[in-house]
């Protein structure tokens, strides 16, 4: 049984597209005409490929972060009520209101009734469903606690998408400020100045430096203003493009690291992360050296990423990972005590969650911190900038008197 997607007209010659299951495209025609519906095109959302497995071709965007969350935390329920999992996803695909999602389910559900295992169905939609997901669900249901798993991964979910939010929420905020106080001040200069500098000039009379300075960097913008635009837009997009480069990014991202602050904010995060994962993959029973393969690829600084792979390569040769990770130098010295606990006490998907917890109330600390120095640092940039040019042009008006003769 494979997923068919349609095209057909009701009795009203409305389109109307959906997603059915049948064994062939010809099974598919004849229920859309028992309900009163016109098949137009009907065709299977996914081929097979050599081996008997199939690739999704139709999907390029997969699920949201919160459609993904939604998804798991229904099948988890459904299934912990004692539905068998295809009836589980049946059930699911039924309930939600949009067809992306719908379509994905379907075609989840249809290699299940072949007979493949969950975690392989949802290897055809590597879009939607990561490695990690792929892998913490191939040992959910190798345990037999697919339903506990499930809830394990909605959680895990729902609280990347709240770090990604606090993280963006973070650097938003002082971003706007920025493009506000630039926007302000090269609206002064292009604008006010040169009118003020007519009525100045009309004395014949020298000017204070600070108003000369402010006069030159006004007609610099309007003459060359363009120029610096053009200028900075090229730079922009050169470094948007050299971040595709896996040896630009990571050069970035390791001067990032060094960063006093921001360093210490990233690496809190990328811990975090780390650690979350490794802590749901231990949990539902992965080995922990596959767990700390996948769980390096969540962690977005290459750098980062880099030093978790060589501490793999050395937990592979048989040390132990609190010392392999120690060794690279980057990792937060209580998370590697936390994991060193957890490997002598034999509970280590514990510690690593404590770890994850106490990295992520560090994060939101620091912030919290950020967000306390950058607004006011940049309102402060702003004011101060603002003043210098109302000194500019109020210092002329000042010395009126000394102007006119």
């Amino acid at each position: 049984m494979g997923a068919y997607e349609y095209t057909a007209l009701d009795e009203r010659g409305r389109e109307k597209k959906g997603v059915l299951e049948g064994d062939a495209a010809r099974g598919i025609r004849a229920q859309l005409r028992e309900r009163g519906l016109t098949p137009l095109d009907v065709h299977e959302i996914a081929d097979r490929k050599a081996g008997g497995r199939r690739r999704l071709l139709s999907f390029q965007r997969g699920l949201s972060v919160t459609e993904l969350s939604l998804f798991t935390r229904q099948l988890a329920t459904l299934t912990h009520a004692g539905l068998p999992m295809e009836e589980a996803l049946k059930a699911v695909a039924e309930q939600t209101d949009s067809d992306k999602v719908r379509k994905i389910i379907v075609g989840v559900r249809a290699q299940v009734v072949e007979g493949h295992t969950l975690a392989n169905a949802l290897g055809d939609f590597p879009n939607s469903f990561d490695e990690l997901y792929r892998a913490t669900t191939a040992a959910g249901e190798q345990s037999g606690r697919i339903d506990e798993v499930l809830n394990g991964l909605a959680d895990y979910v729902e609280d990347q998408q709240s770090m990604r939010q606090k993280v963006l929420a973070a650097l938003i905020y002082p971003a706007f400020l920025s493009v506000v106080a630039i926007g302000i001040v090269i609206a002064l200069l292009a604008t006010v100045v040169p009118d003020l500098v007519e009525v100045f000039e009309s004395v014949n009379a020298d000017l204070p430096p600070l108003t000369t300075t402010l006069i030159a960097v006004s007609d610099f913008l309007r003459a060359w203003g363009w120029l610096l635009a053009l200028s900075f837009a090229a730079a922009l997009t050169v470094f948007i493009y050299g971040m595709r480069r896996p040896g630009f990014k990571r050069a970035v991202q390791s001067r990032i690291l060094r960063i006093p602050l921001i360093g210490r904010f990233a690496r809190g995060v990328n811990t975090a992360r780390f650690t979350r994962t490794l802590a749901i993959l231990t949990r539902s029973g992965v080995p922990a050296l596959d767990a700390m393969t996948i769980g390096a690829d969540v962690v977005t600084n290459l750098p980062m990423r880099d030093a978790i792979q060589r501490a793999a390569t050395r937990v592979r040769e048989g040390d132990a990972i609190h010392r392999a990770l120690g060794h690279e130098r980057l990792f937060p010295p209580i998370t590697l005590h936390m994991i060193a606990n957890g490997e002598i006490s034999g509970e280590l998907d514990m510690m690593l969650g404590r770890a994850a917890d106490h990295q992520e109330r560090e994060v939101e600390t620091l912030r919290q911190g950020v967000m306390g120095i950058l607004g006011p640092a940049v309102i402060l940039a702003m004011g101060g900038l603002v003043l210098i040019i109302v000194l500019a042009i109020l210092l002329p008006v000042f010395n009126l008197n000394q102007l006119v003769k």
